[in-house]
């Protein structure tokens, strides 16, 4: 039982607090978008299934809570079901019924009414809400923890590695990696990372002069705190771990807003660029996770958070605010995600409004029907797939595997 409760207090809670504020953050842009265009809402639910509490507000909003705490959604008025599929066949029966009950223009208050450059801007404001909470989280830490800078300068090559090949030599300092200004050793490693295999363009300050190299970051398994194991990209130099080397920048308002800008969009682009490498086969699709290593990571950064606190305060506040740097960087993983032109996704619901606008009538009800079903079995098929990646890293299979024999 104490187990339990330990892995609970370690993983379980930082994950769900973590993805509530992600996923409540994400609902309230589809909700104050659709606020500003006078759209008649139902329910705003953190959570799916049957409602834990819940309260109604003064425009009849019912606010709630659902027990299973994965997802939420916001329910519009005249919604089939809570992920916004109206019953097209039926959609003039529905206007009719709302002005017969509800008087004439009534219908006009329905988001399946609007215009389609609203229904299209209510779906895009969840993404929105995403990074724009990643840009005030990355500024919020920016401000006031600040970042801690590490030069990127090379204290060692690895005999034989990529590094040694492309002509690195200690005390080279990497200003550019990939068209990106490096001035942080952390930011370096973040792009080799994702770049296994793949040529790399460097420049270097040696000695007051800049050198252009070309290295291709090894694919390489490397086990995390955990027992698991991630392919990344090694490039094989070595940081100066030395404490004289490590600083604390912390910035202004308008600098960090900035900062925390570009921040959001290294994370973005990286996504972008490396879930492209899976796609097309040069990255393995096994380094994709789902669930438990999102749970996974949320107990390993609250857990470094903490490390070195004094005492049970700073250890809270430490592991707070580790946290909000992975609720930013998670953040601009659920925008993206929701963004793919996938039906039942708000990047598939643009799709179709794109259509319905160049087309001046919505796609057909059959062909839309079936692309949310196709999107639907998409979906929870890169869940499962996910999920399992997940059993197979953390080695859940092996270690059942352990007990039986």
């Amino acid at each position: 039982m104490f187990g339990f409760l330990q892995t609970a207090l370690t993983y379980i809670v930082p994950f769900l607090l973590v993805l509530t504020v992600v996923v409540t953050i994400h609902e309230l842009g589809h909700y104050w978008a659709a606020r500003a265009c006078r759209v008649a809402i139902d329910q705003f639910s953190i959570g799916f299934g049957r409602r834990i509490f819940g309260w109604r507000d003064r425009q009849g909003v019912e606010w709630r809570v659902g027990w299973i705490p994965l997802g939420g959604y916001v329910k519009f008025s005249g919604d089939e079901n809570a992920a916004s599929v109206p019953d097209h066949a039926n959609l003039e029966a529905l206007r009719q019924k709302i002005e017969t009950e509800q008087g004439r223009g009534a219908a006009d208050r329905y988001f399946h009414f609007k215009p389609v450059w609203q229904r299209a801007f209510i779906t895009a404001a969840g993404p929105l809400a995403n990074f724009v909470l990643a840009i005030v989280l990355f500024s919020f830490l920016l401000m006031t923890v600040g970042e801690t800078v590490l030069p990127a300068r090379v204290a060692g090559v690895e005999a034989g590695s990529a590094a040694q090949r492309a002509g690195f030599v200690v005390d080279d300092v990497v200003v550019e990696a990939n068209g990106q200004k490096i001035d942080n050793f952390f930011d370096l490693q973040q792009i080799i990372a994702v770049r296994s295999q793949a040529p790399t363009t460097f420049v270097v300050d040696r000695g007051g002069q800049l050198v252009r190299l070309t290295a291709t970051p090894e694919r390489r398994i490397v086990s995390d705190r955990m027992g698991g194991e991630q392919k990344i990209g090694v490039l094989g130099i070595a940081s100066p771990a030395g404490a004289t080397d490590r600083s604390v920048r912390r910035y202004g308002p308008l600098e960090a807003v900035v900062a925390g800008t570009e921040r959001t969009w290294r994370v973005l682009s990286t996504t972008v660029y490396y879930l492209g490498r899976v796609v097309t086969g040069r990255e393995s699709a096994d380094q994709l996770g789902g669930p438990l290593r999102i749970a996974q990571a949320s107990g390993q950064v609250a857990q470094s958070g903490a490390q070195g606190a004094p005492d049970t305060g700073a250890m809270l506040l430490g592991s707070a605010v580790a946290l909000l740097g992975l609720t930013a960087v998670l953040s601009v993983g659920i925008g993206f995600m929701n963004l793919l032109p996938v039906p039942v996704l708000d990047g598939g619901h643009l799709v179709f409004y794109a259509y319905e606008a160049v087309a001046r009538r919505p796609l057909a009800a059959k062909v839309q029907a079936a692309g949310y079903r196709v999107g639907l079995a998409l979906l929870l098929g890169l869940m499962l797939f996910a999920t399992w990646n997940d059993l197979q890293q953390l080695r859940v299979f092996k270690f059942l595997g352990g007990l039986i024999s």
